[in-house]
């Protein structure tokens, strides 16, 4: 527990928040069942272990915040996650109606893991962000969303097998429900496993400067930039064969831009944005 005021809530609420729910007590030390209040979210706090932050703002000295947050009566609680208020109540709860609000907003272990995986890789930690994709899936086997992030992970680290054994253990729901990230992930371990076969990407596209109408040539040269996470030279060699014929390969150029727009979509979607404008254009 912190005691916080106008000039630190940003750091205090809205940036923590990003990592772990913050709960915002607004009191005053003449309110009565704040005085109540208070040792009860701090009880849950520590038991919490860190899951949740609870800050104290006391509303007598920061009436600016009390008015942007809409504190009309105490005590109030404001719940923060990722930047945003999200949920509050006013007065004095019991210690169950308390247990049950924190529990609407408090993520179960298996998520804190993922937003450690995120930031391990932002970090370009990928190794790390392994580990606790797997530390995450022991906490809860049938989170896919995690089993996704791991396959995808896996995948950016050339462990091919192990990304497509994480498909294969993918709930039949999601496997059936058509989730784009799915087609993106296979296809890029249909890249990478027909990249293992090709030569680096250097000799691929000296073979396209030789032969420039051998839409196969440019084919295998965007598979071996795809394999290798190298998106704006895939894109760019895919685009040339949907230019030069559409059809070539049932439409793979295409549908290999698709799974990359899919696989870049949270990451970067300026780029995706831009690259599919491009496509467009092509297509019509």
């Amino acid at each position: 527990m912190i005691d916080t005021h106008l000039a630190s809530f940003d750091a205090d609420v809205l940036a923590v928040s990003h990592q772990v729910p913050v709960l915002a007590d607004f009191w005053a030390p003449w309110c009565g069942p704040c005085n109540v209040l208070g040792p009860l979210l701090e009880k849950l706090e520590a038991e919490a272990q860190g899951r949740i932050r609870l800050v104290k703002i006391n509303a007598d000295e920061n009436a600016q915040l009390c008015a942007e947050y809409g504190v009309r009566s105490l005590p109030t609680v404001v719940a923060f996650v990722d930047g945003e208020p999200v949920d509050q109540f006013v007065g004095a709860l019991s210690e169950g109606q308390l247990r049950a609000f924190i529990d609407r907003i408090m993520p179960n272990p298996a998520e804190m893991a993922r937003r450690v995986a995120h930031d391990a890789l932002m970090a370009g930690k990928p190794d790390v962000a392994r580990d606790a994709l797997q530390a995450a899936l022991a906490l809860d086997p049938a989170h896919d969303d995690v089993r996704l992030d791991l396959a995808d992970v896996m995948l950016g680290m050339g462990e091919v097998d192990g990304a497509r054994a994480e498909l294969a253990l993918l709930s039949p729901r999601t496997a059936a429900s058509g989730d784009a990230r799915i087609a993106a992930l296979n296809t890029r371990i249909a890249a990478a496993e027909q990249a293992s076969h090709l030569p680096p990407a250097q000799a691929l596209l000296a073979r396209v400067h030789a032969e420039p109408a051998n839409l196969q040539a440019r084919l295998d040269l965007a598979n071996r930039y795809l394999a290798d996470r190298d998106y704006a030279p895939a894109l760019q060699t895919l685009l040339d064969i949907v230019q030069r014929d559409r059809t070539f390969g049932d439409d793979a150029a295409r549908k290999s831009m698709l799974a990359i727009f899919d696989a870049l979509s949270e990451t970067d979607p300026a780029t995706v944005a831009a690259w599919r404008r491009k496509l467009s254009a092509a297509l019509n």
